[in-house]
């Protein structure tokens, strides 16, 4: 394995920790809002708990992905608001969108528990996650250049 490899190896673990982190703190978010809503009977109460884990959840994601994941080198700059405005749109698609379309069709279609349904997601949303910040959300640019 050559050393870019093992480096872009090294980020994808990294990343998968910061998103282990992530995924928990989404998921107990979730949890206390369906346990709110429970007593209530609200029909679209996991939607308000996927939108709310969701944008708790992405500023911790961020703040750690920025951190730790995807620094910058001396030589690089990254504008952290677009960063942070990169990351809500892309974790935007995964974790509102998709998320919500995916436990539409555990829940509504095929009976899964809207308890597990966030934990199945995860299969598909995680690698697209991936894959969107480290092309686009925390792209960095040499000094002096456009990010």
């Amino acid at each position: 394995m050559n050393r870019k490899t093992l480096d872009e190896f090294i980020q994808f673990i990294k990343f998968c920790i910061v998103g282990v982190t992530n995924n928990v703190i989404f998921y107990v978010v979730n949890i206390a809002i369906l346990f709110l809503f429970n007593e209530r009977a609200f029909e679209w109460d996991y939607m308000i708990a996927n939108i709310a884990g969701f944008l708790i959840s992405v500023l911790w994601s961020f703040y750690w992905n920025n951190k730790f994941v995807f620094k910058a080198g001396e030589s690089e700059k990254r504008s952290l608001l677009k960063s942070l405005l990169k990351t809500y749109m892309a974790y935007g698609f995964t974790g509102v969108v998709l998320n919500n379309v995916l436990s539409y069709v555990w829940i509504e279609v095929f009976g899964v528990s809207k308890f597990i349904a966030p934990l199945i997601n995860l299969f598909l949303t995680v690698p697209v996650n991936f894959l969107i910040n480290k092309l686009w959300a925390f792209r960095t640019t040499k000094n002096g250049g456009e990010q």
